[in-house]
Parts: C-alpha cells; sequence; structure tokens
C-alpha cells in the first residue's frame, strides 16, 4: 500500500467515524458506536461484526428450538471472531446497552 492509498484509508475511516459522532449526539446512549470510535474498527470490520452476530443470532434461535441449554461454544466462536482490539465482555455490554442483538447477547452475557 503507498502512502496515498494509506491516506485514503484513513480519510474513509473519519468520515466513518463522523458519521456516528452526529449520530451520537442524538442519542448519547450508543454504546456500541462510542466502542468502534475509541477502538478505530474500521466500517467493514463493523459491517463483519453485524453479519456475525446475524449468523449467531440464527444459530441460537436453532440451538434452542431443538433443546440446547448450553451455549459455551457459541460464546467462544463469537470471542474469537472478534477484531483483535475489540474485547468481548465491553463487546456484549455495549450491544446490550444499545438495544443490538439482545436475545443474543443477553445469552453470550452468561458467560462472561
Amino acid at each position: 500500500m503507498n502512502e496515498i492509498d494509506g491516506l485514503l484509508e484513513r480519510i474513509n475511516l473519519l468520515e466513518y467515524h463522523q458519521k456516528l459522532l452526529l449520530q451520537l449526539l442524538l442519542n448519547p446512549k450508543l454504546e456500541f458506536y462510542k466502542l468502534i470510535i475509541e477502538k478505530g474498527l474500521t466500517e467493514k470490520e463493523v459491517k463483519d461484526f453485524f453479519q456475525l452476530c446475524d449468523k449467531m443470532s440464527i444459530q441460537l434461535e436453532e440451538q434452542k428450538a431443538e433443546g440446547y441449554v448450553y451455549f459455551h461454544p457459541l460464546f467462544n466462536e463469537f470471542a474469537d471472531s472478534l477484531p483483535k482490539n475489540l474485547s468481548v465482555d465491553e463487546a456484549i455490554m455495549a450491544c446490550l446497552t444499545q438495544n443490538l442483538y439482545e436475545f443474543l447477547f443477553q445469552e453470550l452475557k452468561k458467560y462472561i
């Protein structure tokens, strides 16, 4: 990656974070958005995170329907799939505060 590509990447990141900051001005309780900015997550990392949550929500519903009561493997998969600079605890708590994927994160919170 050359210097100009690096600068463009940083500008894109700043623009993305600026959009999130504008939303935070309207609603300061958007804890996950704060976390995205604090940890410097890219838009792609956040998109991948939400795709992971979609997939895991479906898995959780299927497993509950099949009678599962123990979801530690799902928790481990979630933890292993997070961006390296995002901790499991803070991701789960921020998402719960922001009411994102409540069913999933209420279950995963039990394994923190």
